[in-house]
């Protein structure tokens, strides 16, 4: 759902505009409906639905109207097509376009069917012969067919064509609800764990997961939603309504998946041939049903629950007995998770609990003898503070994250097969402890902190120097370095100074609150992501320091707020640096603006901003941010505009400019703006200068 909502101060009238996207019930349109005002004031409701009678029930005052959305005509089928596979209607080759014609009347003006198809399409040979055996397989639907059945049919044609085992990760999708947002990472690990994906080296398979998801995105079986810093690698993706609904009847029938959702548990499920488990809703008024189907399931693989289901978590000791589990994913509520009484975890390669409150505490089971073959383990977004004492013999995990309350083992230098490691805060670990992590020679992704309480540690300055030690130790291996709340920069980060000679293959930094951008960093000549929190304003040394990293393609520069502080003066982007980067984000909590100079940053297509309005006007004509137009490659700019302590003309006239500059700039990057802390806005007069002239 998306809300919009507008009031005016003088007279308290308030107007609201609200998208209700796929509503499925009179009940639930009701429940919306009684609780929004009906005040004559220009609001406007929008639903979306499949079902035309509700849509009907929905339009029942003088000023609804129901819109049914019809198939796209011959030549906007066509355009869709032609775009997905050749990018227009002019590269299509001649002997294509008849066959293309009779294809797309198939498909009877669907979106959805015709980049299906087109998907399908891509991965085949471009000749009539195989786009005409293609075009024989949807014939054979029944010209009466109605437009889901036409759909389907198309879909199971495209399923048909994958290969088994994409078959098996694409019909795995079936685990996540509607309108889950999945992480691509966490995706691909599933499907390793799973077995889903063939090969004995662990990172070969992993790559090979990679592949398959970017073959199902090709054939528009899934939608990206977020992509990396380089613009290819996609971060997170789902899947349409309409293919998660034929994927739940196909993974259903073939008794790939069992789910539980809003309707109890799907069709025809024999609990004696559970095999992969998936609960989507609340389940509390059931739940010792499901423990005792659970119970009765030998075979079942792996359990995957949404939602807030502390009930069924409650009697996990009873339910998790199979030997043959692999994988267990929680994610959601739960006043207690009690893994701590399990006591058989069967062969168990991926555990992850997420907790989105995470306000109760949780445990592990002391007895982990089960769990020697786990690979990945995430309890990062939980209150579990003490790990078992024999995870330090589980020497195939790869994984750990876990919560920065947490105190690791003395011996974890025993987890010789650690690749990834966070969020650990250094300052409450042991001297033993910070001595093994630098013993971990195959660690590649590192989270840390490094805050000392005031009672914690006795010897702060041999505790710090030992963190040095084994982060020096660590640096020339590490892919990924993420260091949160680094005291006295200049010892915290000395560890880099060991690598000058030879660069280190880091791709990955995020450091924050340091005081300014260490020297260290322009030896990090493989960087392609940083991110830097400063608390004090960016110098030109320190901006210099950034634009000669030359694989740089993502950068994010947050100066914090730290207490008052003079006009500092406009940094300015040279055009001599930042010559590969395509993503930047720069935020202000301080008075402070930005200049682009001619020529700067020429590959640069998504810009995110966060300024303090309340210093619009300090800087003279022009606002906060110059030289916009000197972006050549420009698409995307994000402008977030922080309100808080600026009057109204102020938050209105940086918007105002960058909207002029964007709607100047021969790109026409599409313009997103947010304003942040309206509500502290201040009163009163308007600051702006007699001198200052909009920009129109």
């Amino acid at each position: 759902m998306v809300a919009l909502l507008t009031c005016d101060s003088g007279t308290n009238a308030c107007r609201y505009f609200i998208l209700i996207d796929d509503i499925w019930s009179k009940e639930a349109w009701e429940l919306v409906r009684s609780v929004l005002p009906s005040n004559d004031n220009g609001s406007r409701i929008i639903i979306t639905t499949r079902n035309k009678e509700l849509a009907k029930s929905c339009c029942n005052g003088i000023s609804e109207h129901m819109f049914e959305a019809r198939p796209l005509n011959e030549e906007d089928s066509q355009r869709l097509f032609f775009k997905r596979l050749f990018f227009s209607s002019e590269d299509c080759p001649q002997d294509l376009r008849k066959v293309s014609r009779e294809i797309l009347r198939k498909c009877s003006g669907l979106p959805l069917a015709i980049i299906s198809i087109a998907g399908l399409l891509a991965n085949r040979s471009q000749t009539a012969e195989v786009w005409g055996n293609t075009l024989k397989s949807i014939s054979t639907a029944a010209e009466k067919d109605s437009h889901i059945d036409k759909m389907n049919r198309i879909l199971l044609l495209s399923y048909f064509d994958l290969s088994p085992y994409l078959k098996s990760c694409l019909l795995y999708l079936s685990v996540f609800p509607e309108d889950y947002l999945i992480d691509c990472r966490r995706l691909i690990l599933l499907w390793v764990a799973e077995g889903l994906i063939p090969g004995q080296d662990r990172e070969s398979m992993e790559h090979q997961g990679r592949n398959y998801l970017n073959q199902l995105i090709t054939r528009s079986l899934v939608q990206p939603t977020k992509f990396g810093s380089d613009g290819t690698t996609v971060k997170q993706c789902r899947v349409h309504d309409v293919i998660l609904d034929f994927l739940v009847s196909k993974a259903v029938d073939d008794n790939f998946v069992t789910i539980w959702n809003r309707t109890g548990f799907s069709d025809n499920y024999n609990s004696h041939k559970i095999r992969r488990l998936s609960i989507q809703e609340n389940i509390s008024a059931r739940a010792e049903e499901v423990v005792r189907t659970i119970k009765n399931a030998p075979h079942i693989r792996s359990i995957t629950i949404f939602g807030n289901n502390s009930v069924l978590i409650k009697h996990a000791s009873e339910f998790l007995t199979s030997q043959v589990l692999r994988v267990m994913n929680i994610e959601g509520h739960f006043e207690e998770c009690f893994l701590g009484r399990v006591k058989c975890f069967g062969q168990m390669k991926y555990l992850r609990i997420m907790d989105y409150e995470g306000e109760h505490l949780s445990k592990l089971p002391e007895d982990t003898n089960n769990l020697q073959h786990l690979e990945t383990l995430d309890v990062y977004a939980t209150r579990i503070i003490e790990l078992p004492a024999s995870i330090i013999q589980f020497q195939k995990l790869v994984r750990l994250f876990v919560d920065t309350e947490l105190q690791l083992p003395d011996a974890i230098g025993n987890l010789q097969a650690l690749e990834e490691l966070g969020l650990i805060n250094l300052g409450i670990q042991s001297l033993k402890c910070i001595h093994g992590l630098g013993d971990l020679t195959k660690l590649k992704v590192l989270s840390i902190q490094l805050y000392y309480y005031s009672t914690d540690v006795h010897d702060v300055e041999d505790h710090r120097n030992a963190c040095i030690l084994s982060l020096s130790k660590l640096f020339m291996g590490l892919r990924e370095l993420r260091a949160a709340n680094i005291i006295s920069h200049d010892a915290a980060l000395s560890f880099m100074a060991s690598s000058v000679r030879t660069p280190p293959p880091l791709q990955t930094l995020s450091i924050n609150s340091i005081i300014m951008v260490p020297h260290q960093i322009s030896w990090l000549v493989n960087l392609k992501r940083l991110i830097v929190g400063l608390n004090s304003e960016i110098s030109k040394e320190g901006m210099d320091i950034l634009a000669s990293l030359p694989r740089l393609v993502s950068l994010h520069v947050f100066i914090e707020d730290f207490g008052p502080c003079p006009l500092h003066p406009m940094p300015a982007i040279i055009v001599q640096g930042f010559q590969q980067l395509v993503k930047f984000r720069f935020g202000c909590m301080i008075d402070a603006a930005l200049e682009f100079d001619p020529g700067a940053m020429p590959k640069l297509q998504r810009l995110m901003l966060r300024l303090v309005a309340r210093c619009q006007f300090k800087y003279g004509t022009g606002g906060l941010v110059l030289g916009l137009q000197n972006l050549a490659g420009l698409k995307h700019v994000d402008l977030h505009v922080d309100c808080d302590a600026a009057t109204a003309d102020e938050v209105q006239a940086l918007e105002d400019d960058v909207r002029a500059a964007a709607d100047a700039h021969p790109n026409r990057p599409m313009l997103k703006p947010n304003r942040i802390s309206e509500t502290s806005m201040a009163e009163g007069c308007s600051r702006r200068p007699t001198d200052h002239v909009d920009i129109a």
